[in-house]
């Protein structure tokens, strides 16, 4: 039998097996351990799970991980967050559709210092939906709205998405964050016009607020300022060249310690659930990524990642179709399962092909995290939509899905926005 159906045998097992209920994590460690025995060795099997395993997790720039939940985690908890929404408000809530275009703000602006699109969407969703009741938002719209909002927590750095994106291919950390800011502000942009549009179509979705005199709105303004100057030194300083994204990771974390202290909102409480919440998050991840290298090593033993390559550019078509069909199965991938375990099953398998087609390996990076952070508002499993449920039982789980899908709209136009003008992404790291 070829390496190459071994390969496909893999794959099959891989799906069985998380059908199953197993943790993908735990499918992939399996299936590549047992591959690795078949295909090669028991002695390169072992190997690959003492020597490999020891050498990338010993590694330095690992610990960005646990550093960047931490910090996302302590301003969570810590309800940092909020002065940023209060402030957004009163300079958009008047307009039909404000408080809603404040969601989506106060996302971005989450989203800056945290990292995570169920942390973002729950922030989000304890602070806004209650406000967005009260003033009389259309429940759905309201879900819905937070939901979309809070999948730009793993676009807009720092992203874990785009760590172990950096880590599975083998690129800086720093060019990915740099990469994906001008794509995180555009598809903001793009979920403005889309709330306002709504709202000036059916004003019910989204009434006008109170009017709000100019000496409050610039007295709102210092609720900028913790969010502002956490992002400005943690990121500002990685792009500047200050320190190393481990060492960004450890700043922000302590300055987000820090301005917690400074506003009196951290104690033993809160940050004892940081710290918690930060080794459940951080063992999630760092699971994945074992189990997507052991997988990954069996992979690329039986050459089907070089094959598929071989085979794509082999084709009489224009690469940008293979391009778009890639992309269309992370989306049904990511609709399908959880969007960032399907990341890191697919990567050894279509990155090479898509690197092979001419594209640049940063931006294929940056579009391929914008098409898993769709994932998380795509039924069935949209993380995002599954939180903002949670927080909002009264409203039924599909009439979410169905509210939230007017935003894949958004996350389309950017991605033809990309695909035909790569530059705006290539242009700011080269």
């Amino acid at each position: 039998m070829s390496p190459v159906t071994l390969a496909l045998i893999g794959l099959v097992v891989l799906f069985l097996l998380m059908f199953l209920r197993m943790p993908i994590s735990f499918s992939m460690l399996i299936v590549g351990f047992l591959g690795l025995l078949v295909v090669a060795s028991p002695k390169a099997a072992f190997n690959v799970l003492t020597a490999d395993l020891w050498n990338q997790f010993s590694s330095y720039t690992m610990s960005v991980i646990p550093l960047y939940i931490l910090m996302g985690e302590i301003v969570f908890r810590t309800g940092v967050n909020e002065s940023l929404f209060n402030a957004a408000y009163k300079w958009l809530g008047r307009l039909k559709g404000g408080m809603a275009a404040t969601v989506v703000l106060a996302s971005t602006g989450f989203a800056a210092i945290c990292g995570s699109n169920s942390a973002t969407a729950a922030a989000m969703g304890t602070m806004a939906l209650p406000e967005l009741k009260k003033y009389r938002y259309d429940q759905t719209f309201s879900a819905a709205t937070v939901a979309a909002g809070g999948t730009l927590g793993v676009i807009i750095p720092p992203s874990t998405v785009l760590i172990v994106i950096a880590l599975q291919t083998e690129q800086s950390v720093r060019q990915l964050f740099v990469a994906s800011v001008i794509p995180g502000l555009l598809l903001t942009l793009l979920f403005l016009g889309t709330v306002f549009f709504l709202c000036q179509r059916n004003p019910e979705l989204g009434p006008d607020g109170p009017r709000v005199s100019l000496k409050e709105k610039l007295s709102s303004l210092p609720g900028f300022v913790p969010s502002l100057l956490l992002f400005a030194f943690v990121i500002g300083g990685l792009f500047l060249g200050w320190f190393t994204p481990t060492e960004s990771g450890a700043f922000g974390a302590f300055g987000a310690m820090l301005i917690s202290l400074a506003m009196r909102k951290l104690n033993a409480e809160n940050l004892k659930a940081a710290l918690f919440g930060t080794l459940k998050s951080s063992t999630m991840v760092i699971t994945l990524v074992i189990g997507a290298m052991v997988f990954g090593r069996f992979l690329a033993i039986t050459r089907l990642p070089y094959e598929v390559a071989d085979w794509a550019s082999s084709l009489q078509v224009p690469p940008v179709l293979i391009l778009v069909a890639i992309l269309l199965v992370y989306l049904i991938g990511g609709a399908l399962m959880d969007a960032l375990g399907f990341l890191i099953i697919s990567i050894p398998i279509f990155y090479p092909t898509v690197i092979s087609l001419g594209y640049d390996p940063i931006w294929f990076a940056v579009v391929l995290c914008i098409v898993t952070s769709a994932g998380a508002i795509t039924p069935p499993v949209g993380v995002a939509v599954f939180v903002v449920k949670g927080l909002s039982p009264e409203v039924s789980l599909m009439s979410i899905f169905k509210r939230a899908s007017v935003f894949l709209i958004s996350y389309a136009v950017l991605l033809s926005l990309l695909v035909a003008f790569p530059q705006i992404i290539t242009s700011v790291v080269r």
